[in-house]
C-alpha cells in the first residue's frame, strides 16, 4: 500500500505530463527510474544526509542524462530532493502507474511464464484481456517464474484481482487435491 504522500507527487507528476502532453514517456521514464533507485547504492547515496544537496543534485543531472528523462521527470527528482522525499521514489513511480492506468483507461496484466513469451503471444494475451475487460488500453508487464513448471498464469483487474492458471503446477495442485477428496 502506497503511501498518501506518494500518491500526491504521482498525481501531481502525472499532471504535469497530461498538461505537456507526456503520459507515455513520463511514465517510461518512472519505470527507468524504478529501476535505477532499485540499486541500494544509488538509493543510499540520497538517503545519506552527509552528502550535499549540490552532489546530490549533480548525480540527478547524471541519471537524467544517461536515463534521457525529460526535463520535467528530471526537475520532479530535484523536487523530490529539496522535499527530503527522493526514498519515495520506487513508491511514487508505482502509484504514478496506477495513476497512468486510471487516466488512459489501461489495464495492467502480469503474465508470468517459465520461458520469456514471444511478442505475438503477449499481443494475444492483451486482446484477450481487453476482450474480457473492456479496457482501451493493455499493458503487459511480464515475469518469469520456474516454478509454474510450465504453461503461464495471467493476472489482471484492479490490483491483480483476477487470475487465469494455465500452469502444470496449478493442475498438479488440483490432481493432488482430488486424489485427496477421493482418497
Amino acid at each position: 500500500m502506497s503511501s498518501p504522500v506518494s500518491e500526491i507527487y504521482a498525481t501531481a507528476l502525472a499532471d504535469v505530463a497530461k498538461a505537456n502532453n507526456t503520459l507515455e514517456p513520463t511514465c517510461s521514464d518512472l519505470e527507468k527510474l524504478e529501476k535505477t533507485f532499485s540499486d541500494p547504492n544509488v538509493l543510499g547515496l540520497f538517503v545519506n544526509p552527509t552528502v550535499e544537496l549540490r552532489k546530490k543534485r549533480e548525480v540527478i543531472d547524471l541519471i537524467a542524462e544517461s536515463l534521457s528523462l525529460l526535463p520535467h521527470t528530471a526537475s520532479f527528482l530535484n523536487v523530490l530532493i529539496d522535499s527530503n522525499r527522493i526514498d519515495l521514489v520506487k513508491e511514487i513511480a508505482k502509484e504514478f502507474e496506477a495513476v497512468y492506468n486510471k487516466m488512459t483507461k489501461t489495464e495492467l496484466v502480469v503474465v508470468k511464464s517459465v520461458v520469456k513469451l514471444d511478442s505475438q503471444h503477449l499481443a494475444q494475451v492483451a486482446k484477450h484481456v481487453q476482450r474480457l475487460t473492456g479496457a482501451r488500453n493493455v499493458r503487459v508487464r511480464t515475469v518469469i517464474d520456474e516454478s509454474l513448471i510450465a504453461g503461464f498464469t495471467i493476472r489482471y483487474g484492479g490490483s491483480g484481482s483476477k487470475l487465469i492458471d494455465m500452469s502444470v503446477k496449478k493442475r498438479l495442485e488440483d490432481i493432488t487435491a482430488q486424489v485427496q477428496i477421493e482418497g
